[in-house]
């Protein structure tokens, strides 16, 4: 999931088809003992739809410091940036990102008193779902199945079933714009569906660490294995995709408005609408950005004109 993006606020869909050149107006590629890498990484190799071309610049962040050092840095060069975990809810432009793309390795998990962990934001949201469930506690069963990080699964307020990340969140530390720490705690923080207070917050960087305050309960083992068992019967596992596409319009299933409407299984491209799931979008090999954005796009015409519903994306466009 993708934890932030700074100094680039165009998040609409609109695609340059010219090539991007890379230049370096700074002496030392490292920082603080950060490795910064030129040109080499692929954002295709960052995110779960597979799509995404080179960054100007790239670095791994693994304790709360270095991910300051990074932000500072990049904000000393005037460079935009962006703080990314598993990519799992991220669309990537083909032709790349013309900035410096900071990947959050921060996976730390420390047990405050029953029930409560503090996690640090990079660490893999399935696996501190699966975690808990085995240690007795409840709330996050849901997370069991959702291919992401602590701090994306917050920041986009990602549930299942039920049950949603805001739902156990008990502070949250993040990092600003001017690379300064803050706690929120749960008093400031309201969410909603898929919707979280640090989407809209201009000053925040990133996202590094959560505290959840969980129940004890027997039977969480038992709900998060049906999860998990129907998540395969119902969704393309396995595949090349970014989860659901489009949050559900009010009083309706988006995955039931695209299939109402013919268009389970069309493709664009490399880009196709699962058979499965008609709200997970997959690449079925050699998918753009472009593939994707216009098959979301004919996605968006075609409910409207059917249904006078107007669909809202789910994932995060990044564009060069």
């Amino acid at each position: 999931m993708l934890l932030s993006l700074h100094q680039n606020p165009h998040l609409e869909p609109t695609i340059s088809r010219k090539p991007i050149h890379f230049s370096c107006s700074f002496k030392s590629p490292n920082k603080n003992k950060l490795q910064f890498i030129r040109e080499e990484k692929l954002l295709s190799d960052f995110c779960t739809w597979g799509i995404g071309g080179p960054c100007k610049y790239f670095v791994q962040v693994f304790d709360q410091h270095q991910l300051v050092s990074a932000i500072r840095f990049c904000n000393e060069e005037s460079m935009k940036y962006i703080v990314i975990g598993k990519g799992s809810n991220c669309l990537f432009d083909h032709l790349g990102f013309d900035g410096c793309v900071i990947l959050n390795r921060i996976e730390f998990v420390e047990r405050i008193e029953p029930g409560f962990y503090k996690v640090g934001s990079g660490y893999p949201f399935n696996r501190l779902g699966v975690q808990s469930v085995n240690e007795g506690f409840t709330g996050l069963e849901f997370g069991g199945g959702i291919p992401g990080t602590v701090g994306g699964a917050v920041y986009m307020n990602a549930g299942a079933n039920g049950q949603e990340s805001g739902d156990v969140v008990e502070s949250v530390e993040i990092i600003t714009t001017e690379g300064e720490y803050r706690v929120m705690d749960r008093s400031e923080l309201s969410f909603g569906y898929r919707l979280s207070p640090f989407q809209g917050m201009k000053d925040l960087a990133a996202i590094s660490c959560v505290t959840f305050r969980l129940k004890c309960s027997k039977s969480a083992r038992r709900r998060q294995q049906e999860y998990l068992e129907r998540r395969k019967l119902t969704q393309p596992v396995g595949e090349k995709s970014a989860g659901s596409v489009f949050r559900n319009p009010p009083g309706f299933s988006a995955a039931q408005l695209i299939e109402r409407s013919g268009l389970k299984g069309c493709k664009v491209g490399g880009a196709m609408i699962s058979n499965k799931h008609a709200n997970f979008f997959i690449n079925c090999g050699g998918a753009t950005s472009q593939d994707m954005i216009e098959l979301i796009g004919l996605v968006k015409g075609t409910v409207r004109d059917q249904f006078d519903v107007e669909l809202k994306e789910e994932i995060i466009y990044v564009h060069p």
